[in-house]
């Protein structure tokens, strides 16, 4: 009986050393980010082991200083305390050294430093203290230590050796979390690497653009490339449509094959559809000889349809055609003619507001704008703005036979503040203007034209005050109305829109005599 008596301590330790252990394993099974699950694991240790204070120290190699990661059982400020050197007292030794360091009293030991100043001098010969190092392989990383009420030797190594346990745990969970991250690392470097080598593949080296904006028109010409569906680019006037059109082709399996373009805006309706289709010979006057079309042209390769709105309601019937059945006749002739030709169209105008009006047939919208790409007007790409602006300043200086260097800043602010209602072919054409006008290598705002001009560049800036400038616009405004008039203060009252009172005490305010603008007879 006395056996089993004496068994039941042990039975007992080792049931809290497997609770413990467990804990501890849970806790780090819960979080990826150590210092999220350190606190738990000393309150664990604190509650199954009847520690007093423990902390979990670790080792910034950089400047080789040791600090307090986690703490159960001392302050804030205590905490902010506890650094070390490598080497220094006993946390400092056993980092340094990768070795454990057992204290049975702390009041005998000389190399205890109580950085942390938690202990009373009273309390110093009742408490041991227990510090393992936490090691990576063969790098420690860092201590686990904890104040311990003073045990015997045996006590100490059981608990010496359980924390070493707990310790390993925690370098383990740290190695898996590292290897983790440097995995997610390598993933996400992988992925970047990849998403380059398809930009650079599919990025059109005809288009100068970074923006977000062009990263999205990239990505769609990269998708539609290597297919054969039509495309229909749309946008304002000169966004780069063309060059779009250009890319798609350039980038697709017809490269090597013929680009014809063609401006349905530029031909005149009598002979748009002779240069589309062709005619035979005396199809009409002036027809000498049998000519090809652009279709024909084109075959095996790609066509861009240009400005695709203006086409005649004729036209649009014979192109439908070519989109349905592929084939053709040309003007004057019988024989049909079967192409391979893949469509590209652009426009600026709303085909929409065409169809409703019936000048553009529905049914050819709809083969048109199987892949629609929106080129973004230049006033939403702002960040491209410069880079256009660099290109063009160096290409019109080799054309030119100048040097510019650089655009100055109260050039580059007027360029970015400017709303650009032409798009890049404005900026083209303003580098262009400045790079003629500079004769110092260097583009100034004063090179950029009236338009581009700010107030403090041109030196107009309103001086007046809002409620002057205020007054000001309603005096010339009743002005103007009773002009209209001819100086009749209730029809000026009506077409600003006002009460003929308050037109009286308007009137009165500005001192403004209706009588002058009345007709003489």
């Amino acid at each position: 009986m006395s056996e089993q008596n004496a068994a039941k301590p042990q039975v007992r330790r080792e049931v809290q050393e497997l609770s413990l252990l467990f804990e501890v394993s849970q806790a780090l099974d819960r979080a990826m980010d150590l210092r999220d699950v350190v606190g738990p694991i000393l309150d664990a240790m604190a509650s199954n082991m009847g520690i007093l204070r423990g902390t979990i120290t670790l080792l910034n190699r950089d400047t080789g200083e040791i600090f307090i990661e986690a703490a159960h059982g001392l302050s804030a400020k205590q905490r902010e305390r506890g650094r070390y050197q490598l080497g220094e007292g006993i946390t400092g030794r056993v980092v340094q050294t990768g070795r454990p360091a057992v204290v049975q009293r702390i009041g005998d030991e000389p190399s205890f430093l109580d950085r942390t100043g938690s202990r009373a001098s009273l309390d110093k010969q009742g408490i041991s203290f227990i510090c393992v190092p936490i090691k990576l392989g063969n790098e420690v990383i860092g201590a686990l230590s904890a104040d311990h009420t003073q045990a015997d030797s045996e006590q100490l190594n059981e608990l010496v050796r359980l924390f070493t346990v707990i310790a390993h745990m925690i370098a383990q969970a740290v190695k898996l979390r590292q290897q983790a991250l440097e995995e997610q690392e390598r993933l996400r470097e992988e992925n970047v690497r990849l998403q380059e080598k398809l930009r650079d593949k599919f990025h059109p080296s005809n288009i100068i653009g970074k923006s977000k904006a062009m990263q999205g028109v990239y990505d769609l010409i990269a998708q539609v490339s290597q297919s054969n569906t039509t495309v229909l680019i749309r946008g304002e006037s000169g966004t780069g449509k063309e060059l779009i059109a250009h890319a798609i082709h350039y980038n697709s399996f017809r490269a090597s094959k013929t680009f014809i373009k063609v401006n349905c805006a530029a031909l005149p309706e009598t002979i748009i559809e002779s240069e589309l289709f062709g005619h035979e010979k005396g199809a009409f006057t002036g027809a000498v000889n049998a000519r090809k079309g652009r279709f024909e042209l084109a075959d095996a390769g790609t066509i861009f349809l240009d400005e695709i709105g203006d086409l005649s309601p004729a036209t649009q019937v014979k192109l439908l055609r070519v989109l349905q059945e592929k084939e053709f006749e040309r003007v004057g002739g019988t024989a049909t003619i079967k192409c391979d030709v893949r469509v590209l169209a652009a426009t600026n105008r709303n085909l929409e507001d065409l169809i409703n009006d019936g000048r553009f047939r529905q049914d050819l919208y709809y083969r048109l704008n199987v892949f629609p790409i929106h080129a973004p007007p230049l006033r939403e790409r702002g960040t491209d703005i410069l880079l256009l602006a660099n290109y063009f300043a160096e290409k019109f200086s080799r054309d030119n036979h100048k040097n510019i260097k650089r655009i100055s800043t109260p050039a580059i602010d007027m360029l970015m503040s400017y709303h650009w209602p032409g798009n890049v072919r404005e900026l083209e054409n303003c580098i262009e203007r400045a790079v003629i006008l500079s004769n110092d290598d260097v583009i100034h705002g004063h090179h950029l034209p009236p338009t581009l001009q700010t107030a403090e560049a041109s030196g107009t800036v309103h001086r007046g005050t809002l409620p002057d400038t205020l007054d000001a616009v309603e005096r010339e405004l009743i002005i103007e109305a009773l002009k209209n008039s001819r100086g009749n203060k209730a029809k000026a009252a009506r077409l600003l829109g006002i009460s003929e009172r308050l037109m009286g005490l308007r009137v009165n305010k500005h001192g403004i005599n209706p009588r002058r603008f009345r007709t003489k007879s």
